[in-house]
């Protein structure tokens, strides 16, 4: 009996196949990456606004509670929250007018008038302190009010 030897010849497609493989999870992998790199600076970004925004809703609240409420000039406040975040309230009188008639309250011609204000608190929150950077956030909210009172002399 003869024995055939027959040669095979090896055409590499094993390490074609690994090579493309490879490649296929090394961008994958960098993909994700990417995305959480990108996904951090948003938590970031929505972290300093959060920031901003309840220093502002302080910046209301502080300037309400300290019941400085003029008819003549603006009332301003600065407020230092946290480290980072700053800001500065204002209290502006808009305009007075008579209480309504006697279903809501002690009526026309009473001696009382409503004196309708609106509180600004405007704020910031810095990264960096006092460096000015791309990630940091600002936030204004207006508070719409009135104080009833005794009517001013008319002159």
């Amino acid at each position: 009996m003869r024995s055939i030897k027959t040669v095979h010849k090896q055409e590499g497609a094993a390490l074609v196949v690994g090579l493309i493989l490879l490649v296929v999870v090394t961008v994958l992998a960098i993909s994700g990456m990417n995305t959480a790199t990108t996904e951090l600076a948003m938590a970031r970004n929505d972290q300093n606004y959060e920031n901003a925004f309840q220093a502002a809703e302080t910046g209301l609240e502080q300037a309400l509670a300290q019941g400085r409420f003029d008819t003549l000039n603006v009332v301003t406040f600065d407020i230092n929250v946290i480290n980072n975040d700053t800001v500065s309230s204002e209290i502006r009188f808009e305009d007075s007018t008579m209480v309504p008639d006697r279903a809501f309250s002690l009526g026309v011609g009473s001696g009382i008038a409503a004196y309708h204000f609106n509180a600004t608190a405007v704020a910031e929150s810095r990264r960096d302190g006092a460096n000015v950077t791309d990630r940091d956030a600002a936030a204004t909210h207006t508070q719409a009010f009135y104080v009833v009172g005794p009517e001013a002399p008319t002159l």
